[in-house]
């Protein structure tokens, strides 16, 4: 791991969506302002059990701590 990448060393990184087999919907209606519309922001994560941040970097692989960018 390295100050500058969080431990990226690809540049497939993982981000967390619902094509992710261990996210899934809230589990609570409005937890993240959305109501039923689900123009959402949160995912909830299996594996975590918490929310997290919908198209973030998998916190579950990276850590809190983001990947940069490289521009």
């Amino acid at each position: 791991m390295s100050d500058k990448n969080a431990g990226v060393t690809s540049s497939k990184i993982l981000f967390c969506d619902l094509k992710c087999e261990h996210a899934s919907f809230p589990k609570e209606d409005g937890i993240d302002g959305s109501k039923s519309c689900r123009t959402f922001i949160a995912l909830w994560c299996d594996i975590l059990e918490q929310y997290v941040t919908k198209n973030a970097p998998c916190i579950a692989r990276f850590g809190k701590r983001r990947p940069k960018t490289g521009f």
